[in-house]
Order: structure tokens, then C-alpha cells, then sequence
């Protein structure tokens, strides 16, 4: 089940386990928090783009009885995700493609999907910015294979009217966001910024958008604290991660 390099981690709250690699790919915070924000229907298509090692799509898999498809083009790390599928019992719900995101309308049809999920790579590659050495690491954290323009292009292509898309991403990155998610017909409707203490910037932002959806109506909702000043979770983050009566 494991390779060289591999462990098991494990998402207390939701049971479930995860093979991690910290030279290949190992889910972040990020992760949890795009799974916990998306509000799931009891059935229907659920497809998670940029998957890494699968981890939103199997933290997302408790809260649904729909059928979930994970989007990766790192062969390796779809190879993880799919061994974590079956070490969770979850072939049955959960689905892996290892392909580009341009491609993706060759298995999955435009405009019938439910849900669409993303936590893509975050970082512009510019002339003089500085890449991760590692290949699987530089690609999934900076724009090399995919850009955000692409990812917003392909969750609207797949989305079904009045579907929802949901994203994780870098707060200085927010308003971009938003025209690209426009020019896709794809109307941000719910806000949430992270920040990891009290009095410190916003680290992350969470988005909800929806396809084809009226214009106006965003909800900012209340700020996401990960630690407090002790540096131990916030209440709200041990809830998330490990059940309200356990630090």
C-alpha cells in the first residue's frame, strides 16, 4: 500500500486516512477548510479539480452520498489518491482522472456537474520568482501547468446552471478572483477570509460561486481564526479538526 517516502495521516474528526509524501504532496490546511466550506447535496456530481493526493475529495466524501471525481495531473500524486480510496472503503463514491484540466471534458460532460471544488495552485510564475526545486511541489503550488483563468473556465464549464463552485485561495489575490469568476458567469455569493491569529493578515480566503447566478447578494461571513494567542486551536478549528471535546 505504501511507497518509499509514504505515510498515513489521519482527519480525526472525519476518520478518514490520507498517504501523505512530504517530498511528493502532503494536504494543508487549506484542504480541510475547502471541504468543511462547501455545502454538499445529498446526491448529485461532485468534481474536485487540482486533487493532489485527494484529500478534499475524500474529507468531502462523509458529507455526501453523491459521487465524487477527483481532477489531477501529477501521475504520482493520483496514484496516492487513488490507494487512499481504496484504504478508505470509498471506490464505490470516490473517483480518481489523472489528467490535464484541458482535457477534462473528455470523461466528465460539460454543464452536469453538481459541485465543483478547487484548491489550485496559488502563485503566478513570474520572470524572477523563485520555484519549489521540487517538481511535484513547484507544480502544485505555482501556475506552471494551469493558471487561475483555466481553473475558473473549467469549473464553469462543468457546472450545471445555478451549480456551485468553491475555491481556496490567497487573500491578495481576492478581487482577480472575482472578475475571473464574472467573466466565467460565475457569481461569488459567500466570502470567508482565514487568518492564522487574532490582529494578524488574512492568510486564505473561501469562495462560493455560482453558475449563472443573480448579481449581487455576497455574504461576507465571519473570519475564520486558526490559532489563538497560546498558538492551540481556536475552538471553531478543534470542532473542525477533532470534535468540539478534544484538543
Amino acid at each position: 500500500m505504501l511507497k518509499a517516502d509514504e505515510r498515513i495521516d489521519q482527519l480525526f474528526r472525519l476518520d478518514i486516512q490520507i498517504i501523505q509524501s512530504p517530498s511528493v504532496f502532503s494536504y494543508s490546511m487549506d484542504a480541510v477548510l475547502l471541504a468543511d466550506f462547501a455545502q454538499l447535496p445529498k446526491r448529485g456530481t461532485i468534481v474536485d479539480l487540482c486533487a493532489g493526493n485527494g484529500a478534499v475529495g475524500l474529507f468531502m466524501s462523509p458529507k455526501t452520498n453523491g459521487q465524487i471525481i477527483g481532477v489531477e495531473l501529477q501521475e504520482r500524486l493520483a496514484d496516492m489518491a487513488q490507494r487512499s480510496i481504496e484504504l478508505n472503503d470509498l471506490t464505490d463514491q470516490v473517483t480518481m482522472l489523472n489528467m490535464d484540466l484541458k482535457d477534462v471534458n473528455t470523461k466528465i460532460h460539460k454543464d452536469s456537474v453538481d459541485i465543483v471544488t478547487c484548491n489550485p495552485p496559488y502563485f503566478k510564475v513570474e520572470p524572477n520568482s523563485q520555484k519549489n526545486p521540487n517538481q511535484h511541489l513547484a507544480l502544485a503550488r505555482h501556475e506552471i501547468a494551469t493558471d487561475l483563468r483555466t481553473v475558473v473556465q473549467t469549473m464553469s464549464g462543468l457546472l450545471k446552471m445555478n451549480g456551485k463552485g468553491y475555491l481556496v485561495h490567497r487573500p491578495e489575490r481576492f478581487l482577480e478572483i472575482c472578475d475571473e469568476l464574472r467573466a466565467a458567469r460565475m457569481e461569488p455569493k459567500r466570502v470567508r477570509f482565514v487568518y492564522p491569529k487574532a490582529g494578524k493578515e488574512a492568510n486564505m480566503v473561501l469562495i462560493e460561486a455560482v453558475k449563472d447566478g443573480k448579481k449581487g447578494g455576497l455574504r461576507m461571513l465571519p473570519e475564520l481564526t486558526i490559532y489563538d494567542q497560546d498558538s492551540h486551536y481556536t475552538p471553531e478549528m478543534r470542532t473542525k479538526l477533532f470534535m468540539a471535546d478534544n484538543d
